[in-house]
């Protein structure tokens, strides 16, 4: 928020639950107070019901992207979820459609409740791509349903269908714009005690109340994420509420880790310390900016 403040210019969020209406608590969406201090786009845009996905926010982050160049010379892009901040920066294959009937028949089998669907879809990948199982979130099922879907339409490994150079690296689609990647770290331990006291914010906030009023879309892939899934859990009556924060905060901080690990492997990421001053990290900031202008 303060780097859009300081550049004048607007937010493009990058989290894919983000994009959801209807589940602001438990995506820690901004706040009414936040939203009116830098303008953000893709907050709050989609409906529960709707299907959106990595290539889709490529195509529409690129056309957006386009328009706002027009006014602005610098844009911000936050967000936690890997495969979309690719997707704007680096570019996805081009993959085949999938046949209507082929994910409906894989959805129904991967999206079954009480840790079936997953068992499944885990079994499947190991089953038609091991190379990809190795570098796969293991417990996403939006992920393994997706390698799943491709694999069955074309017949081949989704891993064998991705663009590499010959040294195994992806290969990048070139961008009309520079991009400067900015990471904010973090003692280990002062991160999972955030996200324990957030968690627990969430609850005093309503995260609960919130949970319950889309209980009955529960299947919908875009409430298949942390927060929602132990609570839905909870209503079935599995465990308690202390347990199911427990799990909350729990299957939170491996996501962390799990974000460190592939935000690491970046080396185009400035890491900057989120303890250090702020006015020494906007100083920073603005030293790669010009720098990467040249």
């Amino acid at each position: 928020m303060g780097v859009a403040e300081r550049y004048g210019c607007p937010i493009l969020n990058c989290d894919s639950r983000q994009v959801y209406r209807d589940i602001p608590i438990g995506t820690a969406a901004p706040t009414p107070e936040e939203l009116t201090r830098a303008q953000h786009w893709f907050v709050g845009t989609r409906a529960l019901e709707e299907d959106y996905n990595a290539g889709q926010y490529e195509r529409d982050a690129l056309a957006l992207m386009e328009q706002l160049f027009a006014t602005h010379d610098v844009l911000v892009m936050t967000g936690g979820s890997m495969l979309y901040a690719d997707a704007v920066c680096n570019g996805l294959d081009d993959l085949p459609a999938v046949p209507a009937e082929i994910r409906n028949d894989v959805r129904a089998k991967g999206l079954k409740a009480n840790g079936e669907g997953l068992k499944w879809l885990q079994e499947e990948v190991q089953r038609l791509d091991p190379v990809y199982w190795e570098q796969v979130d293991q417990n996403n099922p939006a992920r393994l349903m997706h390698c799943v879907e491709l694999c069955l339409t074309t017949g081949v490994a989704y891993s064998s269908l991705l663009r590499l150079k010959a040294n195994g690296e992806r290969l990048k689609k070139e961008r009309p714009f520079r991009i400067l990647k900015i990471g904010l770290d973090r003692p280990r331990e002062e991160l999972y005690d955030r996200i324990n006291r957030r968690v627990l914010q969430m609850i005093d906030d309503g995260l609960v109340d919130e949970a319950r009023r889309v209980y009955a879309k529960r299947h919908l892939n875009s409430l298949q994420t942390v927060g929602y899934k132990e609570l839905f859990a909870y209503f079935d009556g599995e465990y308690d509420l202390n347990r199911a924060i427990e799990l909350i905060q729990q299957n939170t901080r491996h996501y962390a880790k799990r974000q460190l690990t592939w935000f690491r492997r970046d080396k185009e990421i400035h890491w900057l310390n989120a303890k250090d001053d702020y006015e020494k990290n906007n100083s920073i900031i603005d030293t790669l900016l010009r720098s990467d202008r040249l």
